[in-house]
């Protein structure tokens, strides 16, 4: 857990430097850690689609089970891979993004990930909101996490 929250404490010195206004997501597209552990459980409905859309180092660290990853959605090349991992899915597939590098109003990533599926057409998309980081308000809440191979 150290680990991770040195990790998360090192990326989020340089996030305010890389920041993008994660305030632009409207209220109606963000889950909170709550909701969405919830809805994974919840057995009705196919899992949404996961995406980590940070930094390579955090998702090799820790992740919520299941996630996918294509690198920071800062980075061109990043959005370029999701948005071909995306071809052929559903427009109406329920997509949960989130990153959690460093605070929400600093954040990099998500809201380059969460422009790009909207461009793409989905419909379904929330953005997982962590206030302070991945770490701190998801690992460290006891929430289920997995390490990368």
């Amino acid at each position: 857990m150290r680990r991770l929250l040195a990790a998360a404490l090192a990326l989020a010195a340089a996030c305010p430097a890389l920041a993008a206004p994660s305030s632009k997501i409207p209220a109606s597209s963000l889950i909170e850690s709550a909701a969405l552990v919830a809805r994974l459980k919840d057995g009705a409905k196919p899992a949404p689609l996961l995406i980590h859309v940070g930094f390579e180092p955090l998702f090799k660290l820790s992740h919520i089970p299941g996630s996918e990853y294509f690198g920071p959605a800062s980075k061109p090349e990043a959005l370029a891979k999701l948005k071909q991992r995306l071809k052929g899915v559903p427009r109406g597939r329920e997509i949960v993004i989130y990153c959690g590098c460093c605070p929400w109003p600093h954040c990099p990533n998500i809201e380059p990930a969460f422009a790009a599926l909207k461009a793409l057409g989905f419909k379904n998309v929330k953005a997982l909101k962590l206030p302070r980081s991945f770490g701190q308000d998801w690992a460290e809440a006891g929430l289920p996490t997995v390490k990368a191979g």
